[in-house]
């Protein structure tokens, strides 16, 4: 039994220490890179690149998998960090912060009725008419939005009922976008001065209806527009960001007052 018991834990020993000097011949040294770029990397670990993760970005964009400005979180300057690391040349586009396209506040949009269940848009959205407003694409209101921002960059208006953005702490990461059910959050360019607050494609009247701050579809927004950047799209108005200056016509002209104004409208002065 003795004899046995030497043989078995020799022969161990010697599987082990061939195992152990196999692994040293072959191991491939890790690439100093990766170390490099996950130090530019903002630490968020979102998951809004597509990876698991900051270490799986960093791992991706050494391989090529990934491109510098993948990670939204972190922005242009990011990008260009992570680019000369890897000696790479990155075209860096402008910066993005997400815009609430429904100003449905509690006061302004009718409900249907009360919603008792699970506390998030998502279980809200499914419900008949797809939540408790009237409007079945506004604002459920419930802050999934607020919940899931890694940045702290969104809250809830505890009065109007709608999530407010903090356009110094959006990172344009996207996580909002693609968690809210009505679809009423959105990446717009951090220059664009004024947007269009509103997603209900009904007519006017039916607008009306649900909610007192709808896009009617009135067209005085693109027939007042100096610079002609104003179109209807499927019943609601579309501000072309790229022609627009931020004159501020619209805001003023627009009856339900659904076109936003990012930073403060210029006062005309009268001649």
């Amino acid at each position: 039994m003795i004899t046995a018991v030497l043989v078995l834990g020799g022969a161990g020993l010697v599987l082990g220490a061939g195992l152990a000097f196999v692994a040293v011949k072959i191991a491939v040294p890790p690439d100093e890179r990766v170390a490099a770029v996950r130090a530019v990397l903002p630490g968020a670990n979102c998951g809004a690149c597509g990876f698991p993760g900051c270490d799986g970005m960093a791992a991706a964009l050494v391989k090529g998998e990934a491109k510098p400005e993948g990670c939204t979180a972190g922005g242009p300057a990011t990008a260009e960090a992570v680019a000369r690391v890897l000696g790479l040349e990155v075209s860096v586009g402008e910066r993005l912060v997400v815009a609430v396209h429904c100003v449905g506040s509690n006061e302004k949009a009718r409900r249907s009725y009360e919603y008792l269940g699970i506390d998030d848009c998502r279980a809200a959205a499914i419900m008949p008419g797809g939540g408790p407003k009237a409007c079945s694409y506004g604002c459920v209101g419930l802050g999934t939005c607020v919940k899931v921002c890694p940045f702290d960059a969104l809250s809830m208006d505890p009065v109007a009922g709608l999530p407010v953005v903090d356009r110094d702490k959006c990172t344009g990461c996207g996580i909002c976008t693609h968690e809210c059910p009505k679809n009423i959050l959105a990446l717009v360019p951090a220059s664009q001065p004024t947007f269009v607050a509103c997603r209900n494609v009904e007519k006017g009247p039916q607008v009306r209806k649900v909610c007192s701050a709808g896009c009617i579809a009135c067209g005085l927004c693109v027939r007042s527009c100096p610079q002609k950047t104003i179109s209807l799209v499927n019943n609601v108005a579309y501000i072309d960001p790229s022609g627009c200056d931020g004159c501020g016509t619209c805001v003023e002209k627009c009856p339900t007052k659904c076109i936003v104004a990012t930073r403060e409208v210029p006062v005309v002065q009268a001649v």
